[in-house]
């Protein structure tokens, strides 16, 4: 569509995957079995967590809201994505897209609050074990994770907020299989330059994580390699989420298929992993995960 500077589109269509209809439908399986791994093993996770009261620590506790934030964030994307793909059902309102796009980086922050207090909570656990309790009672719990729930909501309502304020008259159609936030605005008439600031915030944000592993000190490293893991598989997704997120400021020859990949497996694979690192790395969920395949094979 050529610019018209007196209208704004409300109506969008995610353009998703380029190729013949075919090749579409054949993606369709891929992406609809990593979303139903990452459905049924994090309800697994949760379900196990929730029904032993052994598990109810702050630790298991603190996995249970991480499987329910990796339960959560596909739901947000991936069925729309998959009726792209089948039925190119691909047209999305502007109040649709902003909503998608608050809640997909609403809960990507909890993501790293969650691992943040993961860290933290074996960082308590084995460099100050006579005050463990007193530092992960719930009352500080509560402080420490609704505070930065709240500074994320309100900085996120910011980011959204000035996409919303945007006139789209460059085209209504979103390079994308999902509402990301700089596909959207990259479709605005002015400057975008203030609304550039969330690749900033992401970077920041993990980067305060490692620098407080390296100067925690040698004996407390300890905290954190039974998070090593999940921080690797963290790490993984954000170079997924940069290299996605810069592709849009930096010329590239990224071919656009290419990069619907990378977009999207900045959010499944730590929505896939996750529940299988919890399940092999943690030997009380991984005992009760295997007690459950036993007494399903039993029943007939």
């Amino acid at each position: 569509h050529l610019p018209t500077r007196n209208i704004s589109h409300t109506d969008f269509i995610l353009s998703g995957f380029s190729g013949p209809k075919e090749w579409k439908q054949l993606l369709f399986i891929p992406f609809f079995l990593l979303f139903v791994m990452s459905i049924t093993a994090n309800s697994m996770i949760i379900f196990i967590i929730l029904s032993h009261r052994a598990l109810h620590s702050p630790m298991y506790l603190l996995i249970c809201v991480m499987a329910f934030v990796d339960l959560v964030i596909p739901i947000f994307f991936v069925p729309n994505m998959l009726l792209n793909l089948l039925f190119n059902w691909n047209h999305i309102s502007l109040m649709g897209c902003l909503v998608q796009m608050f809640c997909i980086h609403f809960f990507q922050s909890v993501q790293s609050t969650v691992l943040l207090w993961m860290a933290l909570d074996r960082f308590y656990a084995i460099c100050t074990p006579l005050h463990y309790n007193e530092h992960m009672r719930f009352s500080a719990f509560l402080k420490f994770v609704i505070i930065p729930m709240l500074r994320n909501a309100v900085f996120i309502s910011a980011i959204v907020g000035l996409a919303r304020s945007l006139s789209y008259c460059q085209s209504n159609e979103i390079k994308h299989c999902f509402c990301e936030h700089m596909a959207l605005v990259t479709l605005a008439c002015g400057p975008i330059y203030v609304n550039t600031a969330d690749v900033l915030f992401i970077v920041v944000s993990y980067v305060r994580i490692f620098v407080s592993l390296f100067k925690s000190g040698r004996s407390c490293q300890k905290a954190f390699s039974t998070c090593i893991t999940h921080i690797i598989v963290m790490f993984v997704g954000l170079i997924f989420a940069l290299t996605s997120f810069l592709s849009y400021r930096i010329k590239n020859d990224m071919s656009f298929n290419s990069h619907m990949v990378i977009s999207t497996m900045y959010l499944l694979v730590p929505a896939c992993l996750n529940p299988i690192i919890y399940g092999i790395r943690t030997k009380e969920i991984r005992q009760q995960v295997i007690k459950a395949m036993k007494c399903g094979k039993k029943s007939p």
